[in-house]
This record gives C-alpha cells, structure tokens and sequence, in this order.
C-alpha cells in the first residue's frame, strides 16, 4: 500500500510538473539582443489590436525609434530571462524604453521577464496584458514608472487592481483621478516604493500627497529620498536594492492564522516612519529612507459592522510571530501613533495590540469590551490581556479592569486621570478589587503633569494602602503631552514580567 501510493504521488508530481511546464508558450518571431538578454519585438495595430512578430533594427540599439515602426502601429517588447523563475514573473515598464534599466537588467538575471508596450494605458494595454499572461507570464506582474510612467502605471494599477502586484514609482507624476482611487491599491494589497530626489520638482505635489494618502489608508509605502538629486537621474546605480524589493513584493502577504474568517475584517498595515539614512556610494551621496523595507511590518484588522456612520468595530495589530500563548495589548486608546515605541516593542516581543472602538455616542461601554474580549478568546487569545491606556483612556483602562480583575495580567498606564465614561463611580475611588487580585500597575507621568499629584500620587497611596503594588515613573520637564516617545525598555520588561498566561 506505502508503495502505491508512492507510486500515485510520483505519478501526480510529474504529471503537474508537465502542466506546469505546458503552461508556458515560447514568444513568437526574430529574437535580438537587450543587454544580454532575448528580445522580442512585436507591433500591434492600433485599430484592430492584432499583435504581430516583428524585428527590431539594429540602427535603434537597445531603445526604440518610431522610424522603424509600422504605420499605424505599436511598439511591444518582451525580454526573456536565461532561466525564467518559477511562475515566470514580469516587471511592466510604465514608459520611456530602455531608460536607467538597470533594474530591469537585474531582475532579468533572477529570472523576471521584462514587458513593454509603447503607449499610455487603454484599449492597448489590455490588448498587450492578454497577450504576454496567455503566454504563460504572471497575471499579476510589477511595475515601475519613472515621471510620465509613474502616471501610467498608477492609472493602471487603480483601474485593474487584479492585475498588479507591486509598483516601483521613481520620480512619478500621477493624475487627480488615479489619486482619487489610491484607497483602491490598499484594499488590494498593493505595496509601493518610492524612489525620489530631494530636488524633483514633482516632490511636493506629487510623491508626498500619494505618502500620505497611503499613511492613511492603512497601504505599505516604501520611501528612499536622495539628497541633493533633481528630477534626473531616475532609478540608483547600484539596483540591488529596487529588485530585492520586486522581488519580495510580488509576493502575498500571509493572513494570521488567529483570524481565521478574514471576510469580516478589512486589512491595513502599521508601521513606524522613523527615518533612517544610507550612504549611496556610487552616487556619493545620502539617502533619507523609511517605511515598511526598513522596518517591521504588522498586519492591521478591523472588525467590519454595518454602523450607519461606517463606524469600525474593535481593531488588532497583530505581531509577525505570536510569544506563545498569544499574549495581548487592550489599550484603551482610540489611535496608535507612528512612533509609538512602547507597542511596537512588544508587537516585536509576539503581543497582540487591541484597540477598542467607541459604538454610540456615550463613549466606551463595558458590555463592548466584555464582547471583544469573549470575541477573541474564543479565537485562541490569552484570557489576561495587560490594560494599557494614555489620560483619559488610562482611566477607562482601570475601569475595566475593576470590573473584571480575574481576566487581567497588569495595568500600565501614562499621565492618567483616574476617571471613567463606563461606570458613575470613579476608578480612583474603586480600587479594591484589584488589590485583592494582586494586580501590579505601572504609572508613567510627566514631572510637570498636573494629573501627577491628583491622580497618580492619590491613586499611589490608596491602592498601597489596600495592599496593592503600584510603580510609578516621572519623567523629568515633561508636562501631560510627551516632548519624546517612551523609552519602552522598563515599561515592557514590567510588562512581560507580569504577564499571566
């Protein structure tokens, strides 16, 4: 019986791989040669879109003349690797042939193949897209797009979101109703890297406002910003870095496994936009880098609702690799800042981050919170979340906490007002409970905060006075609103230390 069914799956291996090997149909006509690589020239009528083999001249070298163009035609191009990587991927070069292709030239020798069709996207490029993917070529290929190609393969790709992997923008320009449907790249999943110099005269107009539209949208935005550089030139010497990227992007992301239902979730992404600095020796020159290539990435779902206001339900963050047990943040806090160092030291230590919304007009409601956590129990989650919050959301987190303190690991808390929306009685005046349970809290207030001495020194002595453990950190100069992101070190080692599981 072993060896039978050795003999079915050996049988079905090679039969797929045949298939998969069928898939593939070689590219018609008269090859030359592109940096090395098989070219293939084809024009396409402009009235019928019938594609037709033709031979490029050797008088256009590596480029394109439209002297050697069929009248009444279009110029398409495909260069084909040596050995194609498996499921034969493409980049789609947005316009403006055989400019700064060193990346192209690049992915060319990891196995992409490169495909070009010499027009702004219509009819035409629907044409060109059937015919390379009945090929065999991926269905979702990448793109890149310098100035006028970053137009085009923004139009495209916010048109056929289906169709598009990942885009390379260097110096793009992009037209107001592509910008319009930049919600529509996120909710595909499509990342961008943004290649620009600190002098193109499209910087501000153009590659800021498509930032930070994608900032907050929830979409993956790569930036690298070189210093001193104008409009030209495009793309970097050294391309290693633009075709890793390809490389990784036209990849899907992988869903985590605790939601297992993903239809009721939208996805976004969080990251932090701390700006980093590389030195690009063959440019003699500085680049300011940031974004999701030059720090971790965690996946963002939010609980779809049928909310008249479109109202989201309760949002998670969840970390690349979950700490055993799946540990996790309720924080009380409505929104999580880019610079939030404290959580991403723990989305990097394996913790959930959980984040409640506000469901009517009375503010948080504790039945809400009994929900979301019975939600997410239920799906694996560790039944002692840590309560977190900032001010008044701080309180809010104490609130609940002494209503369920059998389902909690610890509190930290930042220039908290020990008040709450949930209950009439404030938490300051509740603290039994979680004395009796033995919660450890951690308070971090501004020297100069004047919730210090009211809320945080009161709250101190009363829950000391109950028998309770109460830590409590003041930061210098500070007032209530933080001149600096925490330093995460002491908070987080308090907070793992206290974890239950």
């Amino acid at each position: 019986m072993k060896r039978l069914f050795t003999l079915v799956a050996a049988l079905l291996f090679l039969i797929t791989g045949i298939a998969s090997a069928q898939s593939f149909t070689p590219f018609e006509g008269q090859k030359t040669s592109w940096h090395g690589f098989d070219r293939y020239d084809y024009a396409m009528d402009m009235q019928t879109l019938v594609i037709t083999p033709m031979t490029a001249d050797p008088k256009e070298g590596a480029g394109i003349n439209d002297a050697y163009t069929p009248k009444g035609s279009i110029r398409c191009i495909v260069v084909a690797p040596k050995t194609a990587a498996p499921g034969n991927p493409c980049t789609w070069r947005g316009f403006y042939w055989d400019h700064e292709p060193q990346s192209e030239v690049e992915l060319l020798k990891r196995g992409f193949f490169v495909v070009y069709c010499n027009i702004d996207p219509d009819q035409h490029w629907e044409a060109w897209y059937d015919f390379f993917t009945k090929h065999g070529l991926s269905k979702k290929p990448a793109f890149s797009g310098m100035s006028r190609g970053g137009i085009n393969e923004y139009a495209w790709a916010t048109t056929h979101p289906d169709k598009v992997s990942c885009l390379y923008a260097d110096n793009p320009a992009i037209r107001p109703e592509s910008f319009a449907k930049l919600d529509v790249l996120v909710k595909y999943d499509i990342p961008v890297l943004s290649l620009v110099g600190t002098e193109d005269f499209l910087l501000p107009t153009n590659t800021m406002p498509i930032e930070d539209a994608y900032l907050r949208l929830g979409g993956r935005m790569t930036m690298m910003i070189k210093e001193g550089t104008p409009h030209h030139p495009h793309s970097i010497r050294d391309p290693k870095f633009i075709a890793d990227w390809v490389e990784q992007n036209i990849k899907s992301t992988v869903s985590d496994p605790l939601f297992a239902d993903t239809s009721a979730y939208t996805k976004t992404y969080y990251y932090s936009l701390e700006n980093q600095y590389q030195y690009l020796k063959p440019e003699n020159t500085y680049a300011t880098v940031r974004g999701p290539w030059f720090t971790p990435v965690y996946s963002v779902y939010s609980q779809k609702t049928d909310h008249h206001y479109g109202i989201k339900g309760f949002t998670v963050i969840a970390p690349e690799k979950p700490a055993p047990g799946n540990p996790w943040i309720f924080r009380a806090d409505r929104t999580i800042e880019r610079n939030a160092g404290v959580e991403q030291a723990l989305l990097a230590k394996g913790y959930y981050i959980v984040i409640p919304s506000i469901p009517d007009q009375s503010g948080p409601v504790r039945k809400n919170w009994d929900e979301i956590y019975s939600t997410l129990t239920a799906k694996g989650f560790s039944k002692h979340p840590v309560m977190i919050g900032t001010g008044a959301y701080g309180g809010e987190a104490y609130e609940w906490a002494i209503y369920n303190p059998d389902k909690v690991s610890c509190i930290y808390v930042d220039n908290v007002a020990m008040r709450s929306l949930m209950e009439k009685t404030a938490p300051i005046d509740t603290l039994a409970p979680l004395a009796k349970a033995g919660i450890k809290t951690l308070h971090v207030s501004g020297a100069n905060d004047p919730w210090l001495a009211t809320d945080t020194r009161v709250a101190e002595q009363r829950y000391k006075a109950l028998g309770g453990s109460m830590t409590v950190i003041t930061i210098p100069g500070e007032g209530h609103f933080p001149k600096t992101p925490r330093d995460p070190e002491k908070i987080v080692n308090f907070i793992i230390a206290n974890t239950k599981p």
